[in-house]
């Protein structure tokens, strides 16, 4: 049976061949079983096991090589089983044969071997040390054959030859006894000399030894890449190309055969091992056109001299492909708004902002994602994503929740604008590209879903100086005029916007082509079509992408400071482990879901025997925060409000969200409470509190709660407004909508349902790709633009356009209808 040091050992920490041979027995016995194991166990509420879940167990057997027996001991063990209380069940279960797979075995491998990558020349050192009942012999192996004269725990070969390179096992025998190490896989690194004399020792931190090296190639042939770290234990290799990872792209040698122009770009090669990591160099890959020699006319000459007129074409060509562009960095800020206080709240912002942060990180940007945010908040974010910007950035702003477009001018609106609000209450997006340009960034790119249609109580005429950059991209989820939607559900689902540019979003294209191709998406949409399009405004003038790799150039000690300054607002808290006086133990870990949004969970990892019941959650939050006690504490994430997260968080805990840490004012200190009750004591219940303090963790670093700290987006942002509009003034009935909106409705809108008697009006927009009023350049004498961007609208519309009635429906039977009738308006 297992010993006094084992008997503590949560089961789910028993070794693989124990688990599996244990389960192999419980499984195959009908009477002495999983199931009658179950039972045993259920009259301990310790770790008692439904029956849903003992039902979830019976169904392993339909999957391949699926366990009930392995899904049973893995609740247990969530519940804090351990091998003694394991050893008492199986005794009473009377299974003489799994109580054998439980007793202690007669070897025990006390050091493993460790996975190495050295260099050629050096010496290789494995060790494998055990203990046994009875004397230990060793025998190492490479692969399936015996390495001669290895007989020692430690496996020596000096020097290390690349033909050493390989897997290798270690079999220990004591007595009748054996047991196999783990296998450890050597890589050997050949490296010229110049670096083998500066290199002393494997341990220690990760050497990078070998670099990638550029290449020209002709199309049709293979391109070979390598590179090469050493350290114990080995490395991990993952290669780019333009910044974006190569699937099954894993190992030091990257060959892709016969080259198309679509491979040319800049490659590097992430390496890892541990919790370091380190970059190659970036080097170009250089793929030209293999041409075809036609002549015409009688024409002498030999083959020789075909080839060599060939040859030279195409080394011509590969001399003559135009450089990658880059970026010095990439920053995006991400803002969805949908806790509205005087106007209808909304739902997809949060998805959207959160499937959109998770591409831009594939895509190397350094993205702050927020949500919920008043205004002096938003101003306050914007300055800070202003400090992350300078000359060669490739800055994006992606905003998801209410807005207005009047005279050709954007307005984000805060989630505190009063009703009706007007310009003063918003943020003006041409405003901050103003700022943007004095940074004098690489590519400005603005994805704006929201509502484009003119705010009746807002009369001030803009006065923004813009430069002419050829660098500007304005992606707008409908077009002026117009609304935008998304689509209802009782689940979170993406607005339509964002449903159609996650798909192209990571595409190795030109940034105005992929917005393109998801205007042509959303046109084949049937529930949009007619009634929003994406439109596109652009004066980018190269071929600039999303997808360009990093190169900070002249700019790398600024962008190594905003890149400290990115990170202070986005480190976690460090998990810990608390540990009680009663012997209880318990997990308190984090997780950020935004970057104002913090997961707090707590688990048991240890609980003394004598306890019958014991838990731990956590209280006492900052009033900043607005915390739900309802809502805190709650035994699955998707109760506590984690919807996008909760896949990612480990089970079996208590989860608690807070969100808007913008608003922390001071450090953040809360309680974790732990309550635990002892069988000696007839079960009353025993408190033990702890007093954490994490400091201001994520954005709460920056102090976005405080009022405007800088002038800058405020100055551009404030415009004067007509004083012939009062704060109570209440749209016209032409702003009326006569259809059944859950959230998203105009300012002072009706909300009355649209039966099917009622009359009601279809007016298309025009354009369906983008076709709507171009008033962004009618008012060029306000704006003051040297000269417009070049625009992919189409021909003008209406500023007057009525708003379309959809017709609502109840009958689930036509479900295109329904559909349709799920659409729901963003916002004016």
């Amino acid at each position: 049976m297992p010993d006094s040091a084992d008997r503590s050992l949560n089961i789910n920490l028993l070794k693989e061949p124990v688990l599996r041979k244990l389960c192999e027995v419980l499984d195959k016995n009908s009477d002495r079983g999983w199931r009658r194991l179950g039972e045993i166990i259920g009259s301990d509420r310790r770790y008692r096991v439904s029956s849903d879940e003992m039902e979830m167990c019976s169904l392993k057997v339909l999957e391949l090589e699926g366990s009930p027996s392995r899904m049973l001991l893995r609740l247990m063990g969530e519940r804090g089983c351990t091998a003694g209380h394991l050893v008492d069940y199986l005794q009473t279960l009377g299974n003489s044969e799994a109580l054998q797979c439980l007793k202690p075995p007669g070897i025990q491998i006390l050091i493993q071997p460790l996975s190495v990558a050295l260099i050629s020349g050096h010496n290789l050192r494995l060790s494998c040390y055990a203990v046994g009942k009875s004397p230990v012999q060793y025998q190492w192996f490479k692969s399936k054959e015996e390495v001669p004269n290895s007989f020692s725990p430690d496996l020596v070969i000096s020097p290390v030859q690349l033909k050493d390179a390989g897997y290798y096992i270690c079999r220990v025998n004591s007595g009748e006894d054996f047991e196999f190490s783990q296998w450890a896989q050597v890589d050997v690194l050949e490296v010229g000399m110049s670096y083998g004399h500066s290199y002393h020792s494997l341990e220690g931190r990760l050497k990078l030894v070998v670099q990638p090296q550029a290449q020209r190639l002709l199309a049709g042939e293979t391109l070979h890449l390598q590179c090469g770290a050493v350290g114990r234990p080995i490395p991990r290799y993952q290669w780019h190309r333009n910044g974006v990872p190569i699937a099954n792209a894993s190992k030091r040698k990257l060959t892709i055969p016969c080259v198309m122009q679509d491979h040319y770009g800049k490659y590097r090669c992430e390496i890892t091992s541990n919790s370091e990591r380190m970059w190659t160099n970036e080097v170009d890959v250089v793929i030209a056109p293999r041409i075809s020699v036609q002549f015409s006319g009688a024409v002498e000459c030999s083959e020789d001299d075909v080839y060599a007129f060939g040859a030279s074409s195409n080394e011509f060509l590969l001399n003559s492909i135009p450089d990658q562009l880059y970026a010095t960095d990439k920053v995006a800020l991400l803002i969805g708004n949908l806790s509205y206080k005087n106007h209808p709240k909304l739902k997809a912002p949060m998805v959207d902002v959160y499937d959109l942060t998770n591409l831009l990180r594939q895509l190397n940007f350094k993205v702050v994602s927020l949500l919920d945010l008043t205004e002096s908040e938003m101003r306050n974010a914007v300055d800070e994503f202003l400090l992350l910007l300078h000359k060669g950035v490739y800055g994006l702003l992606y905003y998801a929740g209410h807005g207005y477009e009047n005279y050709g001018n954007s307005f984000m609106v805060p989630v505190d604008a009063p009703n009706p609000y007007r310009s003063a209450n918003c943020l003006c997006v041409q405003s901050i590209l103003k700022l943007m340009q004095e940074k004098e960034t690489g590519l400005n790119v603005f994805l704006l879903d929201m509502c484009r249609k003119r705010n009746i109580h807002d009369d001030s005429t803009p006065n923004i100086v813009l430069r002419v950059t050829a660098n500007i991209v304005f992606g707008y989820a409908t077009c002026q005029d117009a609304e935008a939607f998304e689509l209802s559900s009782s689940g979170f689902t993406n607005g339509v916007f964002v449903k159609f540019l996650k798909k192209r979003l990571l595409d190795d294209e030109k940034i105005t082509v992929v917005l393109d191709r998801v205007a042509e998406d959303m046109g084949q949409f049937d529930a949009t079509k007619g009634k929003q399009a994406l439109e596109i405004r652009s004066s980018l003038s190269e071929r600039r992408a999303l997808t360009d790799p990093i190169q900070p150039g002249d700019s790398a000690d600024l962008a190594q400071a905003h890149s400290r300054q990115w990170a202070k607002a986005h480190e976690l808290p460090e998990s810990m482990c608390l540990d009680f006086d009663c012997g209880a133990r318990i997990k308190l870990g984090y997780a950020a879901e935004f970057s104002n949004v913090l997961v707090i969970y707590t688990h048991i990892i240890k609980k003394p025997e004598d306890m019958s019941f014991c838990q731990a959650h956590v209280t006492d939050f900052s009033q900043d925060l607005d915390v739900d006690p309802k809502e805190m504490n709650r035994e699955t994430p998707e109760e506590t409000g984690i919807y996008l997260l909760s896949s990612s968080l480990p089970q079996h805990c208590l989860y608690t969200r807070l969100s808007s840490l913008q608003k922390l004012k001071e450090e953040l200190v809360f309680t974790v409470c732990l309550q635990g009750a002892f069988t000696a004591m007839d079960d009353d219940t025993v408190h033990w509190t702890r007093s954490i303090n994490i400091g201001k963790p994520l954005i709460a670093r920056l102090d976005l709660h405080r009022a405007m700290r800088r002038n800058s987006c405020l100055q551009t942002c404030m415009m004067p407004h007509s004083p012939s509009h009062s704060p109570c003034h209440s749209p016209g009935p032409e702003h009326h909508l006569h259809l059944h909106l859950h959230h998203g409705q105009h300012q002072g809108q009706d909300h009355s349902r649209l039966s099917p008697q009622q009359p009601y009006l279809y007016e298309p927009l025009q354009g369906a790709a983008g076709g709507c009023a171009d008033s962004y350049y009618e008012h060029l004498n306000q704006l003051h633009f040297e000269s417009p961007f070049e625009s992919t609208a189409g021909p003008t519309g209406s500023p007057g356009q009525h708003s379309i009635p959809i017709e609502t429906t109840d009958d689930l039977s036509e479900l295109q209808t329904v559909f349709i009738n799920s659409l729901q308006f963003q916002h004016q």
